[in-house]
């Protein structure tokens, strides 16, 4: 989430005061203030940018009696911090944690048409002193930083265990049937309306996105940390349990989703792969050789390779082993440089360079056993395992 925020210090003056009652034995007049805040999780719904799709969650802290109230937010970050874009692609993001008024926060959402909903958690008073100090320390300079990763340490995970790691008893969820859906099934179900972002998603995602989630890890995404908080209970030291939410409450309704309209990846992709069928049985029928349309394949894969490749260097987990690399493969430069310096004139010195083509597309194929693939490369795999067997010839090379 980006968003102009602030800290409040005079509420930051106000947490540091909690404590020092504390110490001078004014319990009475602690559990007086605590009792007149209220915590909440809030939950936000997807947005129109691309970093917004999934929802957002946030910590409402309202103190009724002094009428401050702020929200605690995990989602601050700049698009002009140096170097953000290779920092992004290299798992090299840092956000941080932030507190903005509860009126800005709600003007934002409100303004960008996001819904907003509010879970006021059942909590008691010393839960609410140590979920206040735990945020006053993460607010300190040196705490306020942290390595963001989209599945694992998120604005969502770092709100949920800011909460659940200062209750005075165990956190236990009802089970949701959600099946196991792997993450990429899960980032799915917010980018089906924007088809794009969903295939780049998918071209970037290797084989671990494809692992099966356990109820915890799927929320990572605020609506199903929203349902789990829902229906959670805490069980104390007196095997007494509780709800952990108290009441709930819609702040701003939902208002719909437009989808992305325009071509699509799997309409690109299945006419690339037809013109390529259409184009090689047309260079045969006539007896031509198209040999650019090659050199020109094996630039696009190449350089698709070479983005690849550099994935493996990411911190992302879920990235360094991509098996459509086998297609998108950084060696189709090495075809390239070979067709244009020797082979561009004599097809008969091509048959090699076909040969390693073919059985990458083959490794390729049987990958998609292990990995899903971004929607309509399998589609073009074949298209150009057509290709490349029809201008290789290659049942001569294998009965000569």
């Amino acid at each position: 989430m980006k968003q102009k925020l602030y800290l409040i210090y005079i509420w930051v003056l106000f947490l540091l005061a909690l404590p020092t009652n504390h110490v001078r034995g004014q319990e009475g007049q602690l559990n007086a203030n605590l009792d007149s805040i209220d915590i909440s999780l809030l939950t936000c719904g997807p947005g129109n940018e691309s970093y917004s799709y999934y929802g957002h969650t946030a910590i409402r802290i309202h103190d009724k009696h002094d009428q401050r109230d702020v929200v605690v937010n995990y989602g601050m970050f700049s698009f002009e911090q140096e170097h953000f874009v290779w920092r992004f692609i290299f798992g090299l993001t840092d956000y941080q944690m932030g507190m903005v008024s509860f009126v800005d926060f709600m003007k934002e959402y409100e303004a960008e048409g996001r819904w907003v909903q509010e879970q006021l958690l059942n909590l008691t008073p010393k839960e609410k002193e140590d979920i206040v100090m735990a945020i006053l320390e993460n607010s300190l300079p040196e705490n306020v930083v942290y390595r963001y990763n989209i599945f694992y340490d998120n604005c969502t995970t770092r709100a949920r265990d800011m909460i659940v790691k200062h209750l005075k008893g165990k956190v236990k969820y009802t089970d949701i049937d959600r099946g196991e859906p792997t993450y990429r099934q899960l980032v799915h179900q917010w980018t089906a309306y924007h088809p794009w972002t969903c295939f780049g998603n998918d071209l970037l995602l290797g084989v671990k996105a494809d692992t099966k989630t356990t109820q915890a890890e799927q929320q990572f995404l605020p609506v199903n940390l929203y349902e789990d908080f829902a229906k959670a209970v805490v069980i104390g030291a007196d095997r007494k349990q509780r709800p952990l939410v108290a009441s709930e409450v819609i702040l701003i309704p939902e208002m719909g989703i437009t989808p992305s309209s325009g071509i699509t990846p799997r309409a690109c992709l299945w006419t690339l792969a037809l013109l390529l069928v259409v184009l090689t049985l047309v260079e045969l029928y006539f007896k031509k050789d198209y040999w650019w349309v090659d050199a020109l394949l094996f630039l696009v894969l190449g350089l698709a390779g070479v983005i690849l490749t550099a994935m493996i260097f990411s911190q992302h987990p879920t990235v360094s082993l991509n098996l459509q690399i086998l297609m998108l493969n950084p060696l189709a430069l090495v075809g390239l440089v070979w067709m244009l310096c020797v082979a561009r004139k004599i097809k008969e010195r091509r048959r090699h360079i076909y040969f390693a083509a073919i059985f990458f597309l083959v490794l390729f194929l049987l990958g998609g056993f292990w990995q899903s693939y971004a929607e309509g490369l399998t589609v073009l795999a074949l298209s150009l395992l057509i290709r490349y067997i029809l201008k290789g010839k290659v049942w001569k090379g294998l009965f000569s």
